[in-house]
């Protein structure tokens, strides 16, 4: 761990700055003053010393003190803001003995305002001479002892106030994690999507392939679960007369955690009538590409260990089956020695893959995507037209029925969109999910989706021909700053506990 590994070390340092703080309180100063006004940020410092007439302008400034140093009768201070560091200097001869003797109360961490002129070092370093100073929050922790660069990863997920105190690059993936959002946002409204907002407590957890959180509402005595899709609700909307809707919020799914899944996670679905997943791919290109320039000022992007990845549109289309076919060596999803259980298991087995006992059809075929395809998907690739066993919510390809209108978009190996042509042939609809009932029977598994008579009597009431989206923002937040785990990107992932 970067901060101290005995206790008794760690607690010493507290109590000696409580002991600071003591001695403040006791000199009639407040510690935690409730303001302070400000005129400039550290990048204001800065962009008025680039002008030859900045210097000698009055300004206060404020921030954490993350270096100090004394030199007899003068003492330099680095102060960190929200927008970067500033020198800051204090002498002696300009503040007075009883003033200069307080700077041996501040430790780093502590939060300083400093009021006074411009002016530039010997060593041409931007600096705001104190004429004074004031404590605005007194740091009763120490930092981590690695200041510039936390690195226990463990430490830096749990402490990520800490991460963000130590690591400028961390700030700088959720600065553009938050670019993302806005662009994203941004290029929807532009596009005459209405941004809405759905329920997160549901009475049943439909619209996706997934095992849901559950909880209890005491005063309705109901049993609720937390959405795993914002899918239907939104198509109910399309049902309603909102021919172009979307929506940027979390869901939760209670499974497994790895490097590009996390418990809760926030997708951007939408769905436009009178489109399909053709009209829909090419706005995906368009918003990723056009996000990424935003984000990062290039539709290049760094691939971190791997090549660069070139989001200009437009990206490859591949067949689903023409992919597995060419790297499963002869694996056909629709020849008929493939379309059952044990077909599929042992040809799996064939070329070394070891999927679980009992698992479905549709489940055996994602594996053998997932195994086989998606790695070799490293630049953007739509992967087109799915066996209707795996999406059960999509229309058919036209004289293909045992195919749907789906594609999924990779980049680096991992799905970051997947889109329908919806299904909106109620009767067909309920078939489907009635089927995937029965399976779920079957198998004892969630890896179905569930039956919600309510949205299938919101179908019955018509829905026009609709192409849906939904694309992961957290992933492409990953893609945008070349990172390969998903707790890199949110800001509190979910963790063990310590118990």
């Amino acid at each position: 761990m970067n901060q101290p590994e005995n206790p008794s070390a760690e607690n010493e340092l507290v109590q000696q700055r409580i002991a600071k703080l003591d001695r403040l309180r006791a000199g009639g100063i407040d510690p935690y003053p409730p303001r302070f006004g400000r005129s400039h940020t550290a990048t204001d410092v800065h962009q008025l010393m680039a002008d030859p007439d900045g210097e000698g302008t009055n300004a206060s400034v404020g921030g954490r003190i993350v270096a100090i140093r004394g030199m007899g009768r003068l003492t330099f201070a680095v102060l960190r803001d929200g927008s970067g560091e500033v020198q800051v200097s204090f002498r002696r001869d300009e503040l007075g003995d009883d003033t200069y003797a307080l700077l041996k109360e501040l430790d780093l961490g502590d939060f300083v305002g400093v009021q006074g002129l411009l002016y530039r070092t010997r060593t041409d370093e931007d600096t705001v001479q104190a004429a004074s100073f004031t404590v605005l929050a007194k740091a009763v922790r120490p930092p981590p002892e690695k200041w510039h660069g936390l690195r226990d990863v463990e430490q830096r997920y749990r402490q990520r106030y800490l991460d963000l105190i130590a690591n400028a690059e961390v700030r700088d993936i959720f600065q553009k994690r938050s670019k993302t959002v806005s662009a994203v946002r941004t290029f929807m409204d532009q596009r005459g999507f209405l941004e809405v907002e759905t329920p997160m407590l549901l009475p049943l957890a439909a619209g996706a392939m997934a095992r849901p959180f559950e909880t209890e509402h005491h005063a309705l005595s109901r049993h609720l679960f937390l959405r795993i899709a914002t899918e239907l609700h939104l198509k109910r909307l399309v049902v309603g007369g909102f021919e172009r809707v979307y929506e940027i919020g979390r869901i939760f799914r209670n499974e497994g955690i790895d490097a590009s899944h996390n418990p809760e996670f926030t997708t951007m679905e939408s769905y436009q009538a009178y489109a399909d997943y053709r009209d829909v791919m090419e706005m995906v290109e368009q918003m990723v590409s056009s996000v990424a320039e935003q984000v990062t000022g290039s539709m290049v992007v760094p691939g971190g260990e791997g090549p660069d990845i070139n989001l200009t549109p437009p990206w490859t289309r591949l067949s689903l089956l023409d992919a597995v076919r060419k790297w499963s060596e002869g694996i056909d999803l629709l020849d008929d020695r493939y379309r059952t259980v044990d077909g599929l298991r042992t040809a799996m087995h064939e070329r070394g893959l070891t999927p679980a006992s009992g698992t479905s059809w549709p489940q055996l075929a994602d594996k053998l995507i997932s195994d086989l395809v998606e790695p070799r998907l490293i630049q953007p690739t739509f992967l087109t037209d799915y066996p209707v066993e795996m999406t059960p919510l999509a229309k058919a390809v036209p004289g293909e029925a045992r195919l749907v209108e789906r594609f999924e978009a990779f980049v680096r190996g991992t799905e970051i969109a997947n889109s329908f042509t919806e299904l909106n042939d109620p009767v067909e609809q309920r078939a489907r999910l009635e089927a995937q009932e029965e399976a779920r029977r079957e198998f004892g598994a969630d890896d179905f989706d569930r039956l919600d008579e309510d949205f299938l009597v919101a179908m019955e009431h018509g829905m026009p021909p609709t192409g849906g989206l939904g694309i992961g923002i957290d992933r492409l937040v990953m893609l945008l700053t070349a990172q390969t785990n998903i707790r890199e990107v949110v800001l509190f992932p979910l963790l063990r506990s310590l118990e």
